[in-house]
């Protein structure tokens, strides 16, 4: 699929978002776009290189009993980062609590709670 382990290959245009741990064990994961939703997930350990598609949510978590240390590669200079929760959940002027109970399938009591949490 679209990781890579132990090798990086010399990229001839801009390389796509991906992360090469040096330290530490990661699992790293996205999620495909619609309809599928498919997720795909990796255990990367030290030397282990993964790439994330283009414009899909993705996450890196530490799963080690120790910190880790990974480089993230990025497309752009300024690539930028949206935190997912917290565009949703905090975004200034709030989204109305009953579109996000709807979309999320919460009580719109949880909602409003994390809306207020952020």
């Amino acid at each position: 699929y679209l990781w890579f382990e132990s090798t990086m290959h010399l990229m001839v245009s801009t390389p796509p978002p991906h992360s090469f741990v040096v330290e530490g064990t990661l699992y790293v994961g996205f999620v495909m776009a619609n309809p599928t939703h498919c997720l795909f997930t990796k255990i990367l350990n030290p030397g282990d290189v993964f790439v994330f598609p283009f414009g899909l949510i993705h996450f890196q978590f530490n799963i080690g009993k120790t910190a880790a240390v990974a480089f993230a590669g990025l497309s752009s200079q300024n690539a930028g980062v949206i935190t997912i929760a917290n565009a949703i959940f905090g975004s200034n002027l709030p989204i109305n609590p009953d579109i996000l109970a709807k979309a999320f399938q919460l009580k719109k009591n949880v909602v409003k709670y994390l809306q207020s949490r952020y």
